[in-house]
């Protein structure tokens, strides 16, 4: 396979079609989603979750009504199981607010 030559020893081949982007130290360095905890068992609990909870929360804080497809951790769970599974922990958000309200705020939390 030919490298471009403006980008050379920085890219590597993938011997796989996904890419994950983990920042190196993060607690899910080198795990699958699956061995964070997203797995079966967390796909139909999501499921239930969302057809209990169908419309994202940060919309409706401001008088928006959308579909939520994304269950949220409210507090980072970091790899701790009991907290991954408090569903008191959980909340419904839409793709856009996850990607960018939610981000700026874990962002924020972090002092970056």
């Amino acid at each position: 396979m030919a490298r471009l030559k403006t980008l050379g020893p920085r890219l590597k081949e993938c011997s796989t079609s996904r890419v994950q982007v983990v920042t190196t130290g993060s607690w899910r360095s080198g795990m699958t989603s699956s061995q964070r905890g997203y797995n079966y068992k967390w796909q139909k609990a999501r499921e239930r979750y969302l057809n209990s909870n169908p419309l994202c929360v940060h919309c409706q804080q401001i008088g928006r009504v959308t579909a939520a497809s994304i269950v949220d951790h409210i507090v980072a769970h970091r790899g701790d199981m009991v907290l991954f599974w408090d569903q008191t922990n959980w909340q419904s958000l839409c793709k856009p607010c996850h990607d960018s309200v939610k981000q700026a705020e874990e962002a924020a939390s972090r002092g970056g």
